[in-house]
């Protein structure tokens, strides 16, 4: 415990100018122990401070830390809760009861005599001690001698009026007496002889400065003469000052009314200034020119003078509006007339800015429908004359390029800062404006996007004659687009009446439907059927075709997203926060405030563009999963290139703006791919493990075993250097694994070709494949695949070979039977049916022309199990060659082993052997 206090003083309660006197290690009564430790403390400076404070350790364990403070003044009560029996527990009654329990009696009983001691020293309001038996209280006293040196004094507060008395000696002082000390040798050693010499020293000092006084008397009479005369002097001087202040009372009495006339002059000129001041700042900020006002009630809003001067004069009337009027202003007669004035000018302004840009959407988007091509194949009447018509629609149906709105986004650019100034006057005309473009401007870009999806749709599907099939639309199909006329002639000239707000439905304007119906390819591509690519629809061509379609697709619409997003935070103003100015009423009563925000407050400006981009494009997301729709039902491996180029542009988009409407929509989408892509190895999986094998016909290289090359030919092209590298890398891992599989259910299931011929052909296809395209992460899935077909071709070879010296094989095989069962082998030649005659018997059975009438037969077997596309037949023959001069030198080791000296060898060479292997197969 002693070293815990030191450790608090140090660390706690010294910086704080602080001292510990007493400490008690406790825990909250009735709940989970959590240790903590109660300081009773004093301040060093006076006032003196008592308080009590509680310390715990840090979460960490490695310091200490104050959690609470108390006054002891607002300690009301201390309960020992038993005065008779040793009890942990005691009460502390503050402003709430604190119930504590001590981690021993002892340590209880210190920290409360440390309390009752500071109580009885510092606090004139004494704490009730409650359930403390009188013998403690008799003893409490003694406890400070428990407390250390400096602490009980501190608490008893004995020697601090002593401590006011000491004065220590000045530097002087004690070289003065270490000189003395010095001079006499004694001075330490006898301290009485030299404390007596120096009382006789002081005593003959004493009786030399009595004579010195005694023999300067004579001075002083002198001196006290001189006295006398300069006296004398000060009297005649103080006469002359008399003389002079009597003539001087006169001009005193002038002065004081020429100052008294001065500071009433002073007092008016600075009035009179201050007035000053207060005009000049009620004209210079409260006063508008007239042709400001002229400005903001009849300005021209369509010429960029006419537009700079109304900027002009909407900053001066904002500045004039918001002006921090000084105490007093507001109940002047004039300032209130042009408060009102400033209000009226504003309504003024805001409405015929208002209809002004309400108009101008109007009339933008108006032309921009009107100039389309496809209205003017609607409205033919209102073609200029001259205008190529045929020239424009062709162009737009053949060019996959999306409208610029650029030069409406320029011509509304010049009402930003008015805009602006809109934003912070009248909040509700502002949301008003904003409405009515996002309005507008959806059903142009929806109309846009739309005609933009069908151009990209049919140039994805292939020619306008096969559009034709695809969509179910003829050439003469614009023939039927005058029925639509009265819908979209009907939306028309609502948008030519439409001045100020928005009125009817928001639903986008009459557009050109493409109806999806069966696609000339089938709904996903095989990897069964890829081995017939060569000569389908479904090539190289076609794919790059798709793929530049898509990346120009992507390529139009982002630029003009972001072209529209950078447009609605400058034009509407959404890059910086908006201040509202405060007004009065013209009676003072009421302060009129401006339309507070109504959605600034609860979204930030980046949500505000993201939800206007929202409303504008809210077709973008839908129709671009329509033509991802209709990519992965015309060939599913579009997928791949939709993946890669879907995932480079959301890359893009969050680089610039993670939390853009641009990489959101993207991002959106990109998951619609990533499941079309999934979906798409699925399917080459399930229909790996739905394949048939014919059971007429050899099997070969399985369909599936060289779909996969061509995927990953084809993906490896795809995906280089993409960011999604490993959604292809987990595609291939399952696409392998089911290649895997199904080539062993294949095999197995096989009746006309050997299971390990169809694992040895596919196993050798795969390994080669993988080789050949380096897929790192396969690189497992390779060294397998070579694994699997060495087995498996060792294993045809041995199969297949068996036992081309049948009765010759069973002999030996005897023989080694009879070894196995402890018979010496130069004694196997003395058994009846192993002796040296049955094995003459046996070898003139197969002589060199039987062994190659064997040997050509076998070569007709494995040729006739093997497939021409693999060309493994060389291979597996030169295995099976090795394999059968092994046999032969196995029958050779024996017969010299068993049969020594007997001469009896082989009808035929290993050199006759070879010959045979040789010329078999040459001649096939």
């Amino acid at each position: 415990m002693t070293a815990i206090k030191h450790a608090l003083q140090r660390d706690i309660f010294t910086p704080n100018d602080e001292r510990l006197l007493g400490i008690v290690n406790v825990c909250k009564a009735g709940k989970k122990k959590k240790n903590c430790f109660l300081c009773a403390t004093v301040t060093t400076e006076r006032p003196v401070q008592v308080k009590v404070v509680k310390v715990k350790k840090s979460d960490k364990g490695d310091f200490y830390k104050r959690q609470l403070t108390w006054e002891l003044r607002d300690l009301t009560e201390v309960d020992a809760k038993d005065a008779s029996k040793e009890n942990p527990e005691f009460d502390l009654h503050f402003e709430k009861v604190y119930r504590w329990v001590a981690s021993s009696t002892a340590e209880k009983n210190s920290f409360i005599s440390c309390i009752w001691k500071l109580n009885q020293r510092y606090l004139r309001k004494k704490v009730e001690f409650v359930n403390v038996s009188s013998q403690l209280l008799e003893e409490l006293p003694k406890a400070e001698e428990s407390v250390p040196s400096g602490e009980s004094q501190s608490v008893a507060g004995g020697d601090e009026d002593a401590l006011d008395d000491y004065q220590e000696l000045s530097t002087r002082e004690e070289q003065d007496i270490e000189s003395m000390m010095e001079m006499c040798e004694y001075a330490v050693s006898n301290a009485e002889a030299f404390a007596e010499k120096l009382f006789k020293e002081l005593q003959v000092l004493d009786g030399a400065n009595i004579q010195s006084i005694m023999a300067s008397e004579k001075q002083v009479n002198i001196l006290m003469q001189l006295l006398d005369e300069a006296l004398t002097e000060v009297d005649t001087i103080e006469g002359k000052l008399s003389s002079y202040e009597e003539m001087l009372q006169s001009v005193k009495e002038q002065m004081d009314q020429i100052s008294q006339s001065n500071r009433l002059i002073q007092i008016s000129n600075t009035n009179n200034g201050k007035l000053l001041n207060e005009i000049q700042f009620i004209v210079n900020y409260m006063d508008l020119s007239k042709g400001q006002i002229r400005a903001l009630q009849e300005g021209d809003l369509t010429s960029p003078k006419g537009i700079e001067a109304c900027i002009n004069a909407s900053e001066a009337l904002l500045q004039c509006m918001n002006v921090a009027l000084r105490p007093g202003h507001e109940k002047l007669m004039a300032v209130k007339q042009q408060q009102q004035l400033f209000v009226d000018l504003r309504d003024t302004f805001a409405r015929r800015l208002t209809n002004h840009l309400n108009n101008l959407f109007v009339h933008q988007v108006t032309h921009l429908l009107v100039n389309s091509p496809w209205y003017l194949v609607m409205f033919p009447l209102t073609v200029p004359q001259g205008y190529d018509q045929s020239s424009t629609l062709s162009q737009h149906q053949t060019e996959l390029v999306l409208p610029k709105h650029s030069p409406l986004h320029r011509d509304l650019l010049r009402y930003a800062k008015l805009m602006d100034w809109l934003k912070n006057t009248h909040r509700e005309k502002y949301d008003g404006l904003s409405r009515t473009y996002v309005d507008y401007m959806s059903r142009l870009y929806e109309r846009e996007i739309k005609d933009f999806f069908e151009i990209a749709k049919i140039k994805m599907a292939g020619t306008s004659k096969e559009a034709k099939g695809k969509f179910g639309k003829s050439d003469d199909s614009l023939a039927t687009l005058p029925r639509k006329e009265s819908a979209l002639k009907q939306e028309t000239e609502s948008l030519h009446g439409s001045s100020g707000k928005l009125t009817g439905s928001t639903s986008s304007l009459n557009k050109l439907t493409v109806q999806g119906s069966n696609s000339r390819r089938s709904q996903s591509s095989s990897l069964l059927d890829m081995g017939n690519m060569s000569a389908s629809d479904l090539d190289v061509a076609d794919r790059t075709k798709f793929d530049k379609i898509f990346e120009q697709v992507l390529s139009e619409l982002e630029p003009l997203c972001l072209a529209e997003q950078d447009f609605l935070s400058k034009f509407f103003k959404l890059q910086q926060h908006m201040t509202v100015p405060e007004t009065e009423e013209l009676d003072g009563s009421t302060p009129s405030k401006l339309p507070p925000p109504q959605t600034e407050h609860r979204h930030s400006l980046k949500d505000m563009v993201r939800h206007m981009m929202n409303k504008i494009f809210q077709s973008i997301e839908t129709e671009l999963n329509s033509l991802i729709a209709l990519g992965d039902k015309i060939d599913s491996f579009h997928s791949l290139y939709m993946l890669v180029k879907m995932s480079h542009h959301v890359w893009t988009a969050e680089n610039v703006d993670p939390a853009s409407f641009l990489s959101t929509t993207l991002g959106n989408v990109l998951v619609t791919v990533k499941r079309n892509f999934d979906k798409c190895i699925s399917g080459q999986i399930r229909q790996m493990e739905e394949v048939k094998i014919s059971k007429k016909s050899k099997v070969g290289i399985l369909s599936f075993v060289t779909g996969f090359e061509e995927f990953a030919e084809l993906a490896e092209t795809i995906f280089r250097n993409a960011e999604r590298r490993g959604d292809l890398d987990k595609a291939y891992v399952k696409l392998i694994r089911a290649v895997f599989m199904n080539v062993e259910k294949v095999a197995s299931e096989s009746q006309k070709t050997p299971r390990d011929v169809v694992m040895m052909e596919n196993f050798h296809h795969i390994f080669s494949t993988l080789s050949r395209l380096k897929i790192s992460c396969l690189d497992a899935e390779r060294r397998e695949a070579k694994h699997k077909y060495t087995d498996h071709l060792q294993s045809y070879v041995i199969n297949s070979l068996g036992q081309p010296l049948e009765k010759l094989n069973h002999f030996f095989e005897g023989v080694e039977a009879r070894v196995a069962q402890g018979i010496r082998e130069e004694e196997v030649s003395y058994q009846l049916a192993f002796n040296k005659q049955e094995l003459r018997k046996v070898i003139k059975e197969y002589p060199g022309k039987e062994v190659k009438k064997g040997l050509d037969n076998l070569y007709k077997k494995v040729d006739k199990h093997l497939c021409e596309e693999e060309s493994l037949l060389q291979v597996v023959w030169h295995s099976m060659q090795d394999e059968f001069i092994r046999q032969y030198k196995h029958f050779e080791d024996l017969i010299g082993r068993c049969y020594p000296g007997s001469g009896i060898t082989m009808e035929f060479t290993i050199q006759d052997m070879l010959e045979y292997f040789s010329s078999i197969a040459q001649s096939h």
